[in-house]
């Protein structure tokens, strides 16, 4: 089975070692369980797990055959979770342990050369509700040309040992794996993102030592910060990659000091499709640019700002089963995300906002508007907005501006800052959850009543968090 002598534990982090054979092999596996099952192409089957090899190989597989893998965010509460299993009406859920154990018993089936779709993954908006980005089932040439996308823009190759940090429910993850396991590489799988158990990998804890790796500058700062002083642990990279979120100039200068020349790209890219790339060079030419569009495609900005790109054909996509948001991020064979940036002369691409006021914290998109969806549920509460503030670990923490409903008799402040973490507790993965609550007497409006969210950071001031 997958790995049986291959594991490690560092910490609280379970350490794997996948090669490509070994997942060659647990791929047919799991792709033979799920024709035995009954899936077929076209179809969705739910993991909502953390990270491992075994994950990895059962994503694969079923994409391999054209069913769907549909990756939920682990630490989701089971209401959060139970809503996104509904909407995505699949024919298999694997939610524990024993189950996803159980695709890699499957008799083995024999498995076309490349993934014949990406996984369904579901982003929220600007109503809360959260929506599945559907890129359907690709034939056999389509397939071909999206895997050498990914994986001739990052070289992988057969001596390469990526190392797996983010979870697997993040887009890139499965596509960095699979893209170093299909090219005959090796992965080291991280069950869960510490530091400590990062950079030991780094150096060849595990037995291999890691070639190329990706992680969000949250992740980055504290693996730089935890091995100030420790040279060396970066030597054998070739390739460092971080996305996710913007990432502050001092975190991009300490890598680039910690890595050869060449080595520290980004890429700039959401749920629903990739824009960007920038090598180190690129960079430093051109600080605080997210790079030039990548291979295949064509970047615009329109009169408004909004950054709209034009993708191969392979890389388009649907909100599942809402035409009218699918349509609104569709414009003449472009799309967007509705994030606002700027071009050079050079075609350098430079961001100057997140689309919907998304909050980052951590390299996860936290929606304002889903979190305000479930605070506004507490009583006491007249109005509130959900907003970032910058944090010197997560990038972004989730605050909330506070109206208390003065209507309500007897309600004191501790009281409802009380009822709303305990609401959020029971409600909300933690990731969503806010970690800071102002009160005040109104937020900022539009003529028209609308909360500005960009503006509550400001009005807040000094006033005292709880």
């Amino acid at each position: 089975m997958i790995g049986e002598s291959k594991m490690a534990s560092t910490g609280l982090t379970t350490v794997e070692v996948l090669t490509s054979a070994d997942a060659e092999a647990a791929q047919g596996r799991a792709a033979g369980y799920l024709a035995a099952a009954g899936l077929r192409v076209g179809d969705r089957v739910v993991f909502c797990l953390p990270s491992s090899s075994a994950l990895l190989c059962a994503v694969l597989g079923a994409l391999r055959t054209g069913v769907i893998p549909v990756l939920l965010n682990a630490t989701l509460l089971d209401d959060e979770r139970d809503h996104l299993i509904a909407d995505a009406e699949p024919k298999l859920v694997v939610t524990d342990i024993a189950t996803l154990a159980a695709l890699d018993t499957g008799t083995p089936v024999e498995l076309p050369r490349y993934p014949r779709g990406r996984p369904m993954h579901y982003t929220s908006g600007t109503t809360g509700r959260s929506k599945g980005v559907w890129s359907g089932v690709w034939d056999e040439s389509a397939a071909a040309e999206a895997f050498a996308d990914e994986a001739d823009l990052w070289s992988f190759g057969p001596d390469d040992v990526h190392l797996v940090c983010s979870p697997m429910y993040h887009s890139v993850s499965v596509r960095f794996a699979a893209g170093t396991l299909l090219r005959g590489g090796t992965c080291v799988i991280l069950g869960r993102f510490e530091a400590t158990a990062a950079l030991a990998a780094l150096t060849g804890s595990a037995g291999v030592i890691p070639t190329t790796t990706f992680m969000a500058p949250s992740a980055l700062a504290r693996l730089l910060a935890l091995g100030r002083g420790l040279p060396g642990q970066f030597n054998s990279l070739r390739l460092l990659v971080h996305a996710g979120s913007p990432c502050p100039q001092a975190v991009k200068r300490a890598a680039l000091e910690r890595v050869h020349d060449g080595v520290l790209w980004e890429f700039y890219g959401s749920t629903e499709g990739q824009f960007t790339a920038c090598s180190p060079g690129e960079w430093s030419a051109h600080p605080g640019s997210v790079g030039r569009a990548r291979p295949g495609r064509t970047i615009t900005v329109d009169d408004d700002g909004t950054v709209w790109c034009r993708p191969p054909a392979f890389a388009r996509f649907q909100y599942w089963r809402d035409e009218d948001k699918t349509a609104s991020a569709w414009r003449d064979g472009s799309f967007t995300v509705g994030d606002l940036g700027r071009l050079d002369v050079d075609g350098y691409l430079y961001l100057d906002g997140r689309r919907d006021d998304l909050i980052i914290s951590g390299g996860v998109n936290v929606y304002p508007a889903e979190v305000e969806n479930v605070m506004s549920e507490v009583g006491g509460v007249a109005r509130l907005a959900a907003f970032g503030l910058p944090d010197e670990t997560w990038g972004q923490r989730v605050c909330v501006a506070v109206v208390p409903d003065a209507t309500v008799e007897g309600i004191d402040r501790e009281h409802l800052i009380g009822a709303l973490r305990s609401h959020a507790m029971d409600r909300m993965a933690g990731y969503k959850r806010p970690k800071q609550y102002f009160i005040v007497e109104a937020l900022p409006t539009t003529a028209t009543g609308k909360v500005q969210r960009h503006r509550v950071a400001a009005q807040i001031g000094s006033l005292p968090a709880h």
